[in-house]
């Protein structure tokens, strides 16, 4: 968690796969701005690998690459924000949206903020180092996530949100190096990000049944908003 928020309860991400593929689209339409070709455009190779992992349908990576690149003769215009504060009980997060329209988002982030605080820009972003992260697992027998963390170039690396991967972290400008180098280490990318990581996570032990319970529930309304693509939280583990 102290990488990237997930929706831990079954029923919860029974119902995101709607959301993530409306995400992905995001992603892509943003990536292919910069062209509308992976081979030539890592940032978009990225994201097109990352959708084909979760089975998006290929059309749909198709039209979200030609929006995105002014091929569809639609407009796209998306704008990155970030909101910092605090979900209930102190636990930090940032917040990383892309929406079309700010005078929406802002006012429905101070509404889902209000059981928790919302903070201004630097607030808690001092907290959390920004980071590449490479989610990846075992491809070959023997694949040693320390040796490949230092072979492929990885500052660090801890286990990943799938049950046997490995989360490689980098300097944000090695993102693509790395996820390039790792198969030769033994190791299938299954999704790489830019991210946020706490420095100081706050271990959920010291939170009550309840007290967690409030922060899974204020941190799964943000992730729901249509415009929000990714929640950070400062929970360890």
């Amino acid at each position: 968690m102290g990488a990237q928020w997930k929706a831990k309860h079954k029923d919860l991400a029974a119902n995101a796969r709607g959301r993530l593929f409306g995400k992905l689209s995001k992603d892509i339409m943003i990536a292919a701005r910069s062209g509308a070709d992976p081979g030539s455009n890592a940032r978009l190779r990225l994201v097109v690998e990352q959708a084909r992992k979760v089975s998006m349908p290929k059309d749909t990576v198709d039209r979200a690459i030609k929006k995105g690149a002014g091929l569809s003769g639609e407009a796209v215009h998306f704008e990155h924000v970030i909101y910092e504060g605090f979900a209930p009980h102190r636990v930090p997060v940032m917040v990383e949206c892309l929406t079309d329209n700010v005078n929406r988002t802002a006012p429905e982030m101070r509404v889902l903020f209000r059981k928790g605080q919302l903070g201004a820009s630097g607030s808690v972003a001092w907290d959390f180092d920004h980071l590449g992260m490479i989610e990846a697992e075992p491809a070959a027998a023997g694949a040693d996530a320390e040796v490949a963390a230092i072979e492929a170039g990885a500052q660090d690396f801890e286990p990943g949100e799938e049950e046997g991967s490995t989360l490689f972290l980098t300097d944000p400008v090695d993102l693509d190096l790395v996820s390039r180098a790792l198969p030769a280490q033994g190791f299938s990318v299954l999704s790489a990000r830019l991210g946020y990581k706490a420095k100081n996570p706050i271990d959920p032990a010291s939170l009550s049944a309840t007290e967690l319970e409030e922060v899974e529930t204020f941190l799964a309304a943000i992730d729901a908003n249509d415009d929000v693509q990714n929640v950070f939280a400062g929970l360890a583990g």
